[in-house]
């Protein structure tokens, strides 16, 4: 805030004072005023915390009596206006009118722009609330069908082997399904993973006309009928090449399937790894595939997880493709490439046909049981893959730990030996040093020797003098430096 503008007292430049009538004075600069600080302690204000939810209590009560008006006006329309009593109609005319009366109590406190976005919030909210119940009430009617198999440990124990349609449901159950969908999924998983990440690193790093049709053909292939994949593979690993069917000819019409899911999916994770973390890694010097393994997949880690498990998904519930490849077996099959073998969707898809209600509740058991296989393999995939970039596990952090503590040890040892060998290597050339002073000495010592002669210090005898003749006074030489 500013402070009010105040003029000094009257002076020489004033119109009231001793100046000229044309004199006038200088305004003085605006100031501003700071608020007050206020010191915390026992004697500040008290503070109100700021509401900053977007529920308020005036929306609660409007949603609340739209709801109460709503349902009294469809009541009335459906019990005494108008002939329609189908539960289906009176839930619509029920929704449509509760939309209205919002919109109209929202409208008397905001404007039109904030109803409609109430509209909207409580549109949103009511089609995520109406999933929610859609699938609270698939998973809930598949277990209460299959309760009475369920209870009992012999249908996770036996297979329906020496089961028939009347025998009790303490007797069967289903182990060659259970194996039979393990098996097959995991052979599926082992073709696509590799071959699904493979591919879309290839679409994503070598990008180019043959890239462009390969991502045209893994896009017409995520709409491929599940029928066609399992007629791909009779025809030709069946027919063709004379294979019976088995376990493993399912696995292979499963990965035709869950391939361009993977793909795909992997595709469009990949392409959101920023390009400045592959520009650093380049800089720092790594290869285009370096750069792949250690940069951009890890980056991508979570992503993949999830594009594997819409895969897993997509082909753990086929029935059309394992029913034409693999074939239906009572007994159990724990070897993949020889003879029929079941699966929990085959099995369900044979059991619920059956006119006796102890084999209907076999199916609806199997059901359950790829409903919680599913769920098993998504919280395994979050567990392993669910992590954020660079965020490592407990146990990857405990080998952290180890493997720095050994390199700490190996840096140690490694700085001991350089320091013993500088010191053995700074004794070696004191003990060289000494031994070349020693060595200078004798030789100055043989060189002064050698100057001073038989007669005396600084005398040599002349080149053509005998041995017994005198040296001459001109014969005088200087004796040579200690360097010479």
């Amino acid at each position: 805030m500013t402070a009010t503008m105040h003029t000094g007292n009257a002076g020489p430049g004033s119109p009231g004072g001793a100046g000229g009538p044309g004199d006038v004075a200088p305004a003085e600069a605006p100031r501003t005023v700071r608020p007050a600080v206020v010191a915390d302690g026992p004697g500040a204000p008290h503070e109100y915390r700021r509401n900053t939810s977007t529920l308020h209590a005036r929306d609660v009560l409007a949603m609340v009596g739209a709801a109460a008006a709503a349902l009294g006006l469809t009541a009335l329309l459906f019990g005494r206006v108008l002939p329609f009593d189908a539960p289906l109609g009176f839930a619509v005319v029920l929704y449509l009118a509760f939309m209205a009366l919002y919109a109209v109590l929202v409208s008397l406190d905001d404007n039109g722009s904030a109803v409609r976005a109430r509209l909207a919030q409580a549109l949103v909210h009511s089609i995520a609330g109406l999933l929610l119940v859609a699938l609270l009430f698939v998973v809930g009617y598949t277990i209460v069908r299959g309760w009475g198999a369920l209870t009992h440990l012999n249908f996770f124990t036996e297979d329906m082997s020496g089961t028939g349609p009347l025998d009790p449901l303490t007797q069967g159950g289903a182990l060659h399904a259970i194996v039979g969908t393990l098996e097959q999924i995991a052979i599926a998983l082992l073709v696509t993973v590799p071959l699904g990440l493979a591919c879309a690193v290839f679409l994503n790093e070598v990008p180019g006309r043959y890239a462009r049709f390969v991502r045209t053909i893994v896009e017409a292939m995520t709409a491929l009928p599940s029928i066609v994949a399992g007629l791909f593979i009779y025809a030709t690993w069946i027919l063709l090449l004379g294979q019976g069917k088995s376990g493993f000819a399912a696995a292979l019409a499963l990965s035709v399937m869950m391939l361009p899911i993977v793909i795909r999916a992997s595709d469009v994770v990949i392409r959101l790894v920023p390009g400045s973390l592959k520009e650093a890694s380049y800089a720092l010097g790594a290869g285009q595939w370096r750069t792949v393994w250690t940069v951009v997949l890890p980056t991508a880690r979570s992503g993949l997880t999830t594009a594997v498990i819409l895969g897993t998904a997509r082909g753990i519930g086929e029935t059309s493709p394992v029913l034409l490849t693999s074939g239906i077996a009572a007994g159990l099959n724990a070897n993949p490439v020889d003879g029929p073998q079941l699966s929990l969707p085959l099995a369900t898809f044979t059991l619920v046909v059956s006119p006796e209600k102890a084999m209907i509740a076999r199916g609806f058991g199997c059901a359950a049981l790829l409903m919680a296989l599913v769920l098993v393999l998504f919280v395994l995939a979050r567990v392993i893959g669910g992590r954020a970039p660079g965020r490592l596990s407990k146990g990857q952090v405990h080998r952290r730990v180890i493997a720095s503590a050994r390199d700490v040890e190996r840096m140690t040892a490694r700085a001991e030996e350089r320091a013993e060998e500088r010191a053995d290597a700074d004794e070696r050339s004191d003990a060289d040093e000494r031994s070349d002073a020693d060595e200078r000495a004798d030789a100055e010592e043989r060189e002064r020797d050698r100057s001073e002669g038989p007669d005396g210090p600084g005398v040599v005898r002349a080149a053509g003098a005998g041995a017994g003749e005198p040296a001459q006074p001109g014969d005088r030489r200087p004796p040579p430096p200690p360097w010479a």
